[in-house]
């Protein structure tokens, strides 16, 4: 049975008096999931009062845990502020690591993201994993920088660098390229990070659309307007909806299109809530 590897981060989203589980890896795999995709999800949290809810927010969605999660003495959280347009704005308590992961069967799809991919220790065995995975799946990564957390130096460049060589197809935000290539344009950062060996980048660029920057060239794609509630899970869930659509076999035109959907459904409702297939019709 084809299934997707998701490696990363669990955490509680803090929103005022509010808390949410969720996470950027978390989000993905949730996203997939209620997609009615086979997801298995290597990932870290504490037998804490927030590690159950974030345990039993993974289980209702039918997410498969691919390693033990309880290594960390707390669950991570992230407190979020709510910009008047709906943008979050994020500062971290967070430790990663994660466990000895299981691959009974090669998995179809690997997805890498965000703080799991360059904070250590838990980046060291990311790159691992791939390493022990390649040259089976398609890896999907995206860069979703969190300089609050990781920095934006030389050293964090480098391990998003180092993922990126190892991605089939890496996902980063037009925040992301400003804030790690600050000294090169768009259009340049997108050009170096594809000059790395990925197929496609995918950029972001909230209500302005996206682009797959490919071997034929850049391919726009429109936002579709909605109510903004919150940002938070949105780009996790515009992933994950890539990630749909390469596993039907989608042209990079159908798959922006489609991701775009599907975050659009997740910016309108408050905290990281994404659509499943019969809410995207």
């Amino acid at each position: 049975m084809d299934y997707c590897l998701v490696v990363g981060e669990s955490l509680v989203d803090v929103v005022g008096d509010v808390e949410h589980p969720g996470g950027s890896a978390a989000n993905v795999a949730v996203a997939l999931a209620r997609l009615g995709r086979p997801v298995r999800f290597a990932t870290s949290y504490a037998d804490d009062a927030r590690g159950r809810v974030v345990a039993e927010h993974l289980a209702a969605s039918g997410v498969e845990l691919a390693t033990d999660p309880h290594v960390l003495d707390r669950t991570s959280a992230a407190i979020a502020t709510i910009g008047p347009d709906g943008s979050a704005s994020y500062e971290f308590d967070l430790d990663w690591r994660f466990g000895p992961v299981e691959v009974a069967e090669p998995p179809a799809f690997v997805h890498v993201c965000s703080i799991a991919a360059v904070l250590a220790p838990g980046a060291d065995d990311v790159l691992a994993l791939l390493d022990r995975l390649a040259p089976g799946p398609v890896v999907t990564y995206d860069v979703n920088a969190r300089p609050a957390i990781t920095g934006t130096g030389p050293g964090v460049v480098a391990r998003v660098e180092a993922v990126t060589r190892r991605a089939t197809i890496v996902k980063a935000s037009d925040e992301d390229l400003a804030a790690l290539w600050p000294d090169l344009p768009l259009t340049d950062a997108a050009a170096h990070l594809r000059s790395l060996g990925p197929e496609a980048v995918v950029v972001t660029r909230g209500a302005e659309g996206a682009e797959w920057h490919g071997a034929d060239g850049v391919v726009v794609g429109r936002a579709v307007p909605t109510t903004v509630v919150d940002t938070i899970g949105a780009g996790d869930t515009f992933s994950a909806a890539i990630v749909d659509a390469l596993w039907d076999g989608l042209d990079p035109a159908a798959t922006v299109a489609h991701a775009a959907r599907a975050a659009a459904v997740t910016v309108s409702r408050a905290g990281p809530n994404p659509p499943t297939r019969a809410e995207l019709g």
